[in-house]
């Protein structure tokens, strides 16, 4: 679809979209959908960062990138509305704006998740790596520095933070999501998406219904990343609802990976059918409770699975994004 503004709409500067304002964008058109709302329809700033546990910063950027899409259109007067041609089955097309850059960030990701890269680089190799222009690769160091991945360090270097798959990335992020995730669950406002939790419900029960030698461990890795984000969207405090968020995406990044075993994959996808048991029922706190002993044992198995030595149960070990 064309893009399509109001005459009205005043210029304003920018930032770069990046994929989390992609996926919020989507989650606004989605919302639009499941409300009936048509073509003209107001589009109110704080209504949808409520409705989609974030702050108003991210919901502009997605508003703003639905106008450059042609779906929405904006007056300084009234803000945001769906847009003259917009109907429900009008989809967000193209490629984002700068994906050159994005994907130059998943290059050095990956090659420093393989340890091409040494944990201090500099623009100039960088440039000479990937025959990228200097502006390319200073944008793709600056969406890797928003998500925590680099720190500038003195002169032209940059320093990576630690790798997801190092131990003590591992025990960090075992931690936080013991503070956080069951106190979200607990505390007050905390809404589960039926639709959402109906549809993951279907998806895990079917993964359990295969053959141990036909389990897809990307498709553990989509299911465990999509029931954890679950409960991330559902914490009515936006903070924890977007640290949850980001660490979710850290977890996702290359290099954010274990062996498990079958066992253990099974193990936790019965897990998480049962805290989802307790959480559809309203049982927030007991939901909370199996969720805590769901990331003690994914912990405690974490090591195990990764470096006992010993052959691999049933000949089936995966390298996974992710086992709790």
């Amino acid at each position: 679809m064309a893009r399509s503004a109001s005459p009205n709409r005043q210029a304003r500067p920018r930032s770069s979209p990046r994929a989390s304002h992609l996926d919020l964008a989507q989650r606004i058109l989605d919302l639009a959908r499941a409300r009936g709302m048509g073509a003209g329809a107001h589009l109110p700033e704080q209504v949808l960062a409520t409705a989609c546990n974030v702050s108003r910063t991210p919901v502009r950027a997605a508003l703003d990138l639905l106008v450059d899409q042609g779906l929405a259109e904006h007056e300084s007067s009234s803000g945001y509305r769906l847009a003259a041609g917009f109907s429900p089955a009008s989809t967000i097309s193209g490629p984002l704006p700068d994906a050159a850059e994005a994907d130059l960030a998943r290059r050095i990701l990956r090659d420093r998740a393989a340890r091409r890269l040494d944990e201090t680089v500099t623009v100039g190799e960088l440039i000479r790596r990937y025959g990228a222009a200097r502006s390319a690769v200073g944008k793709a160091l600056a969406r890797l520095a928003e998500d925590g991945l680099v720190t500038r360090a003195p002169g032209q270097s940059w320093v990576f933070a630690a790798l997801p798959d190092a131990p003590e990335s591992q025990a960090d992020s075992y931690e936080f999501r013991l503070m956080l995730e069951p106190a979200a669950l607990t505390a007050p406002g905390f809404r589960l998406d039926p639709d959402r939790a109906a549809a993951l419900r279907r998806a895990m029960v079917a993964f359990l219904a295969e053959p141990d030698d036909r389990l897809d461990p990307r498709a553990f890795q989509t299911l465990d990343a999509a029931f954890h984000g679950l409960i991330a969207r559902g914490a009515a405090n936006r903070f924890v609802a977007d640290a949850l968020g980001q660490h979710l995406r850290l977890r996702e990044l290359p290099g954010a990976v274990v062996r498990a075993n079958v066992v253990r994959l099974r193990q936790a996808m019965q897990e998480h059918l049962g805290i989802l048991d307790q959480m559809e029922a309203g049982r927030f706190d007991v939901a909370a409770d199996l969720l805590c002993v769901h990331l003690r044992l994914s912990r405690s198995q974490r090591p195990q699975a990764a470096n006992r030595g010993a052959p691999p149960l049933f000949g089936l070990t995966y390298r996974v994004g992710g086992d709790g």
